[in-house]
């Protein structure tokens, strides 16, 4: 049996492992809670002492997960000595770890953007601020886990979250160059291509819902669920992505001496039918990853492997002709602070009767049960024919988990229903 490494911990690493258990033996490195129920966990945080393991457990596979480790370069660290690893490369992962990188590198290869000026001048930004019209988006460059990017509604609110940014008040040494851009107005989606250097494979469209509450209110959050394919693209839409987006994207990249190999995930923005792009993250989306996984009806290992090896070719990626709704349980101070450890019980009886699966995120394991520790605890996903029968499918899953404080969105998938 093959040998795959996972780097990471959350829902999005686990929904990886799980869709492929019956091809592989697991090992995580470091895991959580739930992990261990199908996998191995491994309390190994240096990359050197990780690439050892693999080699001296004969790894066939590495995938790597967050966004952390890409921009740390833990890709250029395993291929040194030849291990097939599935990522992007340090200076690949710059299309992430750097905002300002990003939004040059649109505009070099002529990829459709929102107006922006980048800068380390409050002066300059000060200046921008007062020639756009409301609302306005100010980013910070570096990464903040999914947090850093504000839309000001008023001028005076922009400016104050310049200043916090490049203050390092607000997010510290990622915040020392900031973004200030138009506001698009439209709908987003969240698109996934596994890249291998030259070719790519582009997944059903999903979309997330960032805001912790109902009708998309309250802070934004790394994600309280999310659905695919979403019925709000059709061919046209991705014809336009493929030959508009990913193919400057990956040929630019290959003039920027860092061909782009991985996961490319493209958040876009739909005005008038056009995609426009709002961001690159150089890893799946967490939660429309979950979404995604159980879509695949072809072998998740040669989709991720091909992908590693650059020969994409080789393979025939199938998507099932179903739809996934994945909404996400929260711990209850989430995402304003951490909440208390609570303990997690599952209704299996109710559970084993409905279609689709729950996957586990910020939980551990105490005496054997399981623990909600952190943020986003697990998400529920249900399986349907449209997107309806799988949000009824989703909620009735809900319905069979319980710790104390648990919250979640009541309307997932609205847009689509």
């Amino acid at each position: 049996m093959k040998k795959v490494l996972i780097i990471g911990s959350g829902g999005r690493e686990y929904s990886i492992g799980y869709a492929l258990k019956d091809e592989a033996e697991i090992f995580y490195a470091p895991g959580n809670g739930a992990t261990n129920e199908f996998a191995t966990n491994l309390d190994i945080k240096d990359y050197y002492e990780l690439r050892k393991f693999a080699i001296k457990n004969n790894i066939d596979l590495t995938i790597v997960g967050p966004e952390a480790p890409l921009v740390d370069g833990v890709v250029d660290i395993f291929k040194e000595k030849n291990l097939t690893i599935f990522g992007a490369s340090k200076k690949a992962a710059r299309l992430e770890g750097s905002k300002v990188y990003m939004k040059n590198f649109l505009k070099k290869y002529n990829i459709p953007t929102a107006k922006y000026i980048e800068t380390d001048s409050k002066e300059d930004a000060y200046k921008f601020i007062e020639e756009m019209k409301l609302p306005i988006v100010v980013k910070a460059d570096g990464l903040c886990a999914g947090k850093g990017v504000i839309i000001a509604t008023s001028k005076e609110e922009a400016k104050k979250t310049v200043d916090e940014m490049l203050s390092g008040e607000a997010f510290g040494e990622a915040g020392k160059k900031v973004i200030v851009e138009e506001f698009l107005d439209g709908y987003e989606l969240s698109m996934f291509a596994i890249c291998d250097g030259k070719k790519f494979v582009l997944l059903p469209a999903a979309q997330d819902h960032k805001r912790v509450g109902d009708d998309d209110t309250g802070p934004n959050t790394g994600g309280m669920g999310a659905y695919a394919p979403t019925p709000l693209v059709n061919d046209e839409l991705y014809e336009k992505v493929k030959t508009r987006i990913i193919r400057p994207t990956l040929n630019g990249m290959q003039q920027e001496n860092a061909p782009y190999e991985g996961v490319l995930f493209i958040g876009i923005m739909v005005v008038d039918n056009e995609p426009i792009v709002l961001e690159y993250n150089v890893r799946f989306g967490d939660p429309e990853c979950e979404e995604l996984m159980p879509l695949i009806d072809s072998s998740v290992y040669d989709m991720f492997y091909y992908g590693a090896k650059g020969e994409l070719d080789k393979i025939d990626v199938k998507i099932k002709d179903v739809v996934a709704v994945g909404v996400v349980c929260a711990s209850k101070n989430y995402p304003y602070s951490s909440s208390e450890p609570a303990l997690i019980t599952i209704d299996e009886e109710k559970l084993s009767k409905l279609n689709g699966h729950i996957f586990y995120a910020g939980v551990s394991k105490k005496d054997d049960k399981l623990m909600a520790t952190g943020g986003r605890v697990l998400v529920c996903i249900g399986m349907g024919e449209d997107v309806k029968e799988a949000r009824d499918e989703a909620y009735k899953i809900v319905k069979c988990v319980h710790f104390d404080g648990m919250k979640y969105r009541k309307d997932i998938a609205y847009q689509a229903i």
